[in-house]
């Protein structure tokens, strides 16, 4: 594993032709970087990426689902480094926590019956042999058995290969209907099969739907359904049924199939969610020594699962479809091109970063299950606490066209449901992690001035339902003190003190969030509802209710602290510390207080005015980067705290904090230092690349940001500058395809701060730029040099959420 400072071998110094187009760019996407985690060989830990095949924003995400024996690890995309394949399915999500979802739809390619209980996978799982194999649009698999499973993938469909040894004298496939991803250890956010149909066809297709509830996003239930083809007929097919079972306990039931000739098998009525399990089992001639097989999905119909498979695939030419994959993919890599070849580790790095971030959310324009509509559908937030604070915005310049239909299906899920979702999946609501963040969305694209049909009127009173109506208690374990489905849970005590107690959970970090929320709506309310505007303002100033003047720590005096509603202070309170962890139950959420005193970035004239000036700002982010400070860990579960620094580059609450030194006067230099020490530390083109979960590609857009020399302060049409990692490139920015030119002449591994800047061939002496400046394209011309050079003397980043409110200790 190569880092980041090391240059790597030269490669060809220019694969790009016409105006930068790149046709092998795709090459660089090594979908296996975040599969491994901090212990070597396994996935603990890691970014819980997923390896296997999909295009961008693709309803199929096709791949193994691996089980171990290790419960402390969960397999939330399917995949694990190490474990055994109990099934491919065709549904998978990328870099989450919490509770896993989907793993359905699935084939079992299996050799052998015997001992084989097609309702305990435990009894058929297969052992793999050496690696696997994945680029952009394919996965392979080798079992120890000497099967060879190959995968591509459409948006709706699936396609496997299957390679049946010589020497095998039979071969099956299981489709097991009631297969989906466990949690291990079950829990509050454990997931479940419900029901499920199946029927097989005398051309010997098959066709059904399965009903499944749980997960991260506590969802009730969703149908999905499926047709499958195989391009042999098979020998005998049977249809099984199975007792209602946990997923892994089957055989502590003494579960057992009972296997049919008719030509279908049904678990009962769609609404019953303890269904009997349901399958069927193919067996094929001995002959047969290269299967294929193609799968069609949809959350609407079976007529449009099988619909898309002519439409999609009308061939049988696995190697066809994987080079249109990569055709589709080439095009994503494209929106940013560079000749600057030199350092294969960078473009690893950046590609797969880049190739990250275009697998979630999920486009299912056309597939809303719940009700008709015209406008732009799309699931898997996963969540928007996670993807606000960069991710969204770099859809909203390199992806324009999917920022507004991502802005416009929040929307119409308003429309219909009363709320936006934070977290979403199953095409339910679920999980809010903090604050209302879709207001966060919704205002970094306003500001950016994003139209494209979105009606902006509407997305306004969503973000005011946010700000105003409190939401239904869903009693969740994890938090019985308000809703964790959608909106503000903790609404009550914000409109009635302007900040929460610690009545609820949270208190301390959903005031701060809640804060960012109502300044979302300000800066929306000043065009369509003026009125509104000076209220949301000073209500996005409730933080400062939680500054307490007196509370020291580290040498540093005043921090956001929980605050009673008769103003008193919980005198244990300790911003370094987590009590017992930072998570629900705690006064923060994954973060330390340390880390979320610096999370108000739309009013940093007024936070560095409380720390006591620029001097002693700056002292207190150079401690956020001292190692050893950190005593305690932050999270539960999958872990969300990496190093010991209280600055925790595996989590988006610190995301911002390395940049802060744009704020003070002339020390730009530093957010470059600290950005280019956290890649050297913490990211790499391995396949424990990644710092934590890449939380649906969030963690991947940071790095992106860092490797381009920006950065963006979301809801705000405003980018912190730092220093590109490429010596050229050309990105594709808006809706019209202009393009932003960046050069950074003298860039060396150790020449990278910046000693003068042009913007659009002006010279530049501030360390932020506007959206305006780039959103048609232009130019930026760096200069780089091994020492920091004082050049940004102009005005500092703005403060437009700056409100000062008087609030007692």
């Amino acid at each position: 594993m190569t880092s980041i400072s090391q240059l790597a071998t030269p490669l060809e110094s220019n694969i790009c032709g016409g105006p930068w187009y790149c046709t092998t760019l795709h090459k660089y996407v090594d979908p296996f970087i975040g599969t491994q985690g901090t212990v070597p060989g396994t996935g603990y830990n890691g970014g819980n990426t997923f390896p296997g095949a999909a295009v961008p924003f693709g309803m199929v995400k096709i791949g193994p689902d691996v089980t171990t024996f290790n419960t402390s690890i969960g397999a939330n995309a399917g995949y694990l480094p190490d474990g055994n394949v109990t099934a491919f399915s065709l549904t998978h999500v990328s870099g989450t926590g919490g509770g896993p979802v989907y793993g359905v739809v699935s084939q079992m390619p299996l050799l052998t019956l015997d001992g084989v209980n097609v309702v305990d996978n435990l009894t058929y799982m297969q052992p793999r042999a050496g690696n696997d194999h994945a680029s952009v649009g394919y996965f392979r698999s080798t079992f120890e058995n000497g099967l060879v499973t190959e995968l591509t993938a459409t948006s709706h469909v699936g396609f496997l290969q299957y390679s049946i040894p010589r020497d095998a004298s039979e071969s099956h496939i299981l489709v097991d209907v009631s297969h989906y991803l466990p949690s291990y250890g079950g829990g509050n956010q454990a997931q479940a099969y419900s029901n499920g149909e199946i029927q097989l066809s005398q051309d010997g297709s098959y066709t059904g739907w399965g009903v499944y509830r749980g997960a991260f996003s506590h969802i009730p239930n969703y149908m999905i359904y499926f047709c499958g083809q195989f391009n042999h007929p098979a020998q005998s097919s049977q249809v099984f049924t199975g007792p209602y079972t946990d997923y892994y306990f089957p055989s502590a039931l003494d579960a057992q199939p009972v296997f049919s000739k008719a030509s279908s098998a049904s678990g009962g009525p769609a609404y019953y969610q303890y269904g009997q399990r349901v399958g069927a089992l193919f067996t094929f001639s001995s002959s047969v020594r290269t299967l294929q097989s193609k799968v069609g999905i949809s959350f609407v119909s079976t007529e449009n699962a099988c619909g898309y498979i002519p439409k999609e695939i009308p061939h049988w030419d696995l190697n066809k479809t994987v080079s249109e994959a990569e055709d589709t993919w080439e095009e994503v890599m494209n929106k940013v091109s560079t000749t600057d070849m030199s350092n294969r580790t960078r473009l690893e790095m950046f590609y797969t970063g880049l190739y990250h971030t275009h697998l979630m959310p999920t486009d299912r324009t056309g597939e809303n299950a719940n009700w008709e509509t015209t406008e732009p559908s799309y699931d898997d937030y996963y969540t928007l606490w996670d993807t606000f604070r960069c991710l969204n915005s770099l859809w909203t310049l390199i992806a324009t066209d999917r920022s507004i239909g991502i802005v416009r299906s929040l929307i119409d899920i308003w429309r219909h449901e009363q709320f936006m979702p934070d977290g979403r999946s199953g095409n339910a609501n679920g999980q809010v992690q903090g604050g209302s963040n879709s207001d966060n969305v919704l205002a970094d694209a306003f500001v950016k001035g994003l139209q494209g049909g979105i009606n902006w009127t509407d997305g306004y009173l969503a973000m005011k339902t946010n700000a105003e109506l409190i939401p239904w208690n869903n009693w969740d374990l994890g938090d019985p003190t308000g809703s964790t489905i959608q909106g503000r849970g903790a609404l009550a005590d914000w409109l009635q003190y302007g900040f929460l107690t610690p009545n609820y959970d949270r208190s301390v970090s959903r005031t701060i969030e809640y804060s960012l929320n109502d300044f979302s709506l300000s800066q929306v309310a000043k065009e369509i509802a003026p009125q509104d505007y000076q209220k949301y303002l000073q209500r996005s100033a409730g933080w400062q209710h939680q500054w307490d003047p007196d509370l020291s720590n580290n040498n540093f005096t005043g921090f956001v602290a929980p605050k009673y509603a008769d103003g008193s202070r919980d005198p244990n309170y300790d911003p370094s510390l987590c009590p017992g962890y930072c998570e629900f139950g705690g006064y923060t959420y994954e973060a330390l207080g340390w880390e979320y005193t610096w999370t108000v970035p739309f009013d940093m004239e007024t936070l560095v005015d409380l720390m006591g000036g620029a001097n002693i700002t700056e002292q207190r982010l150079d401690t956020m980067f001292i190692e050893g400070l950190k005593k305690s860990d932050v999270g539960s579960g999958q872990l969300n705290g990496v190093g010991s620094t209280f600055f925790n580059p595996g989590n988006e609450p610190s995301f911002a904090t390395p940049f802060l030194y744009n704020y003070l006067p002339q020390r730009q230099h530093k957010s470059i230092l600290r950005s280019r020490q956290t890649i050297d530390l913490y990211y790499s083109n391995g396949p424990s690349g990644l710092p934590g979960n890449s939380d649906s590609g969030a963690l991947d857009s940071w790095l992106i940001w860092q490797m381009i020399g920006l950065y963006p302060i979301a809801t705000q049409p405003v980018y912190l500058i730092f220093a590109p990692m490429f010596s050229n490139y050309q990105m594709k920015v808006g809706l019209e395809g202009n393009y932003l030119n960046v050069t950074a002449d003298g860039l060396g591994e150790a020449s990278y701060y910046v000693q003068s800047l042009k913007v659009n061939g002006k010279q530049w002496n501030k360390s932020w730029l506007s959206h305006d400046d780039i959103a048609n394209g232009g130019s930026l011309e760096f200069v780089l040099g091994s020492e920091p050079a004082m050049w940004d003397t102009g005005d500092l980043p703005p403060s437009p959420g700056h409100f000062t409110i008087n609030s007692s200790k």
